[in-house]
């Protein structure tokens, strides 16, 4: 591995390359530092499990491109961003959504996107309103379990439709009510 790389780098990179050949599940903490060129311990310095370093990857890689967007009339260009940076890496991310049980892919997926969107709610309060009688917390996962479902569906699908449609989707779901869908099938 590259010298100039931090050590999380590569043991990501090494994690990455092993899932492409195995599933996580049948990884081991040894195979991965052998192939990053470090010695056991350091991993453990560094990560308390794979799962942690799946979570590392995914917040690297697709969370802290899209962070500063979110919640700043961007988020639209984030989905977009999101859905690219996943796409990019078809192959990795289409192995690790295969991932179940307690660290499943979808769980892990599921609180990146739930700390992203609790950052941009952050210091924000609705005094009065619907809002005001709902829990901020339950907001947020409401949107993470939505923005999440249609990401894990979409890989599920073989990503066969582009960043930009799968956008379009979440949009036209997000701001139709489900009255609005049924008045919609009907015609």
């Amino acid at each position: 591995m590259n010298g100039a790389q931090s050590v999380d780098d590569q043991l990501a990179e090494s994690f990455k390359q092993l899932v492409l050949k195995r599933p996580i599940e049948k990884i081991t903490i040894k195979e991965i530092t052998s192939l990053a060129g470090v010695i056991r311990p350091t991993f453990y310095n560094h990560f308390q499990d794979k799962y942690e370093l799946l979570e590392w990857i995914i917040r690297r890689d697709l969370v802290a491109p899209i962070s500063s967007m979110i919640g700043k009339s961007r988020s639209d260009a984030a989905l977009e961003m999101l859905f690219s940076g996943v796409q990019k890496e078809a192959d990795f991310y289409t192995r690790a959504r295969r991932l179940e049980g307690q660290n499943s892919f979808e769980s892990i997926v599921l609180k990146c996107i739930e700390d992203v969107l609790k950052v941009a709610i952050n210091g924000r309060k609705a005094n009065e309103g619907i809002l005001a009688t709902l829990s901020l917390d339950n907001l947020v996962r409401y949107y993470a379990k939505s923005m999440s479902m249609i990401l894990l569906n979409w890989i599920d699908d073989g990503m066969k439709r582009s960043p930009e449609e799968m956008v379009r989707l979440y949009c036209f779901v997000r701001d139709h009510s489900f009255e609005d869908v049924l008045k919609e099938l009907e015609d």
